[in-house]
């Protein structure tokens, strides 16, 4: 892996990290819907993530959903509820 992607992975990751902050902040004032659009960019933002870091690359954010279910939560990498939380929000 290149030292470009690695940087863009942890950007990516970052922003994952930072969103969820928000939604937190938001949370705390009863900005409901707003702290569920945070709540989905970081998942979006962790799973992009951990795509790029398993060499894969998508375009959409339904490829990216399509993607990570497909390798990791059908392979059964990870739990059927981080699938299922991610298409809530998405």
């Amino acid at each position: 892996m290149t030292a470009k992607r690695d940087e863009y992975i942890k950007y990516r990751f970052k922003r994952a990290e930072e969103s969820f902050e928000d939604a937190l902040i938001l949370i705390e004032k009863k900005r409901w819907n707003t702290a569920i659009n945070r709540l989905y960019y970081s998942c979006f933002y962790a799973v992009i993530s951990l795509l790029l870091k398993n060499g894969f690359v998508t375009r959409t954010h339904d490829g990216a959903r399509t993607k990570f279910g497909n390798e990791f939560v059908k392979t059964g990498i990870l739990d059927k509820r981080y699938g299922k939380l991610y298409s809530k929000l998405f």
